[in-house]
């Protein structure tokens, strides 16, 4: 009942807002101009725009149905290693996406809902006149990881890998200046500067008067940034090459974050306002050229307990590669697509033999790219503390299709 209230209430939002666009044109017109009205659809969904393109409104949809056996959920603590079975069917995600410009084709707007858990996912603003300057304001995913920066239906693998969880800021609200610089091939930069509330998604208040400030650049030094997306559907026949540094400061009660909000990662309580001090550094490569992608990256997390007059510095990273087979083949579809990822997550530089891997294979098969297609992947996961000597593994098998409409 709830998700269809709020699928009719965003739907009649969407409507009364590109009524509304229409009605800022000349009046001696607007019967005219109606029917010159544009509708069609693209990859971002139903597209409507407005005669001489200046009002556009995208509808677009996504699901994603997974099977898991004996669970979906990453182990966190060696106590998940011995859960009960809970093979599950279920429909992981479904998501309203809604956008367009308004006024000027550079004065852009997006927000995203997650039907099945009720919640406001994105809503953003942005003035992207200039490509070496624009501005963000809103609630986003924060421009920091590429992996988690990727939309979860454009990954190449199933789902993120084991160090999203201790190192993701994820969604946060505030503004933000970004901008293209290209002043060679080989000078090509992406950046990225935000500042944020650093309380989480949906998070309205800060729990003290320190913000999340945020930074990244990206360089492009082949003359071009790989895209945001997972694998090379594309079949390039010029290679595209990426490094990207990113820092990112935050004092508050948390110490980590998630799609549910704010949160505190193993061993740490919910604290006071203002209790943690984190610190992040990343280090970030991405490469693609004929089918072939590979995409790698290594964090670095201190965290300062202010209370409790403790420092702890975690440290994570994983390397990921995928090919598609039969991309010579592009236009018969469907392609195949084989995909695999190390990662490794140390909770405590200081102690280093306490550690926790994945050995993640995936196999994709594209039947409209993206947008339409379906997934396996089997997982291995093992966790080791070598001061009592103990080790668990654990086996993990899932396939999931999903469809964007």
């Amino acid at each position: 009942m709830i998700i269809k209230l709020c699928t009719s209430l965003v739907c009649a939002f969407c409507v009364c807002t590109f009524h509304a666009a229409l009605a800022f044109q000349d009046k001696g017109s607007l019967e005219k101009d109606s029917l010159a009205t544009q509708i069609e659809y693209t990859s971002k969904g139903f597209q409507f725009t407005a005669p001489n393109n200046k009002f556009q409104l995208q509808i677009g949809g996504r699901l994603q149905f997974r099977f898991a056996t004996p669970n979906d959920q990453d182990p966190i603590t060696f106590a998940d290693f011995d859960p009960e079975r809970k093979t599950v069917f279920k429909i992981n995600r479904a998501r309203l996406k809604v956008g367009g410009h308004t006024f000027h084709p550079w004065l852009r707007y997006y927000f995203e809902y997650e039907l099945g858990a009720s919640r406001l996912l994105d809503f953003r603003f942005m003035i992207e006149k200039w490509p070496w300057l624009s501005f963000k304001l809103g609630q986003w995913k924060t421009e920091y990881t590429r992996e988690r920066v990727i939309s979860s239906g454009n990954q190449q693998m199933m789902e993120r890998s084991i160090i999203n969880r201790p190192f993701t800021v994820d969604r946060q609200q505030g503004i933000s200046v970004y901008g293209h610089i290209q002043m060679s091939k080989v000078a090509d930069f992406n950046y990225n500067l935000a500042v944020l509330t650093g309380t989480g998604i949906n998070a309205r208040v800060n729990d003290d008067e320190n913000l999340m400030y945020t930074a990244r650049v990206q360089w492009n030094f082949l003359g071009e940034a790989v895209p945001m997306i997972g694998s090379d559907l594309e079949v390039r026949e010029e290679p595209l090459a990426s490094v990207a540094v990113a820092g990112v400061t935050n004092r508050s009660r948390y110490t980590r974050f998630s799609s549910s909000g704010g949160g505190n990662l193993t061993d740490f309580e919910i604290g006071e306002a203002g209790q943690y001090s984190v610190n992040q550094w990343l280090f970030e490569t991405a490469f693609m050229y004929r089918s072939f992608s590979w995409h790698s990256e290594m964090h670095l997390k201190n965290i300062d307990d202010h209370i409790n007059q403790t420092f702890t510095q975690l440290r994570g990273g994983f390397w990921q590669a995928g090919y598609v087979l039969n991309h010579e083949a592009a236009t018969t579809k469907p392609l195949f697509e084989p995909a695999f990822r190390y990662a490794i997550f140390q909770p405590s530089i200081g102690f280093p033999q306490y550690a926790r891997e994945e050995f993640s294979l995936a196999l994709n098969c594209f039947f409209s790219r993206h947008a339409n297609k379906l997934t396996a992947d089997v997982t291995y996961f093992e966790f080791e503390e070598g001061e009592v000597d103990t080790s668990h593994q654990s086996w993990r098998f899932r396939v999931q299709y999903e469809v964007s409409f």
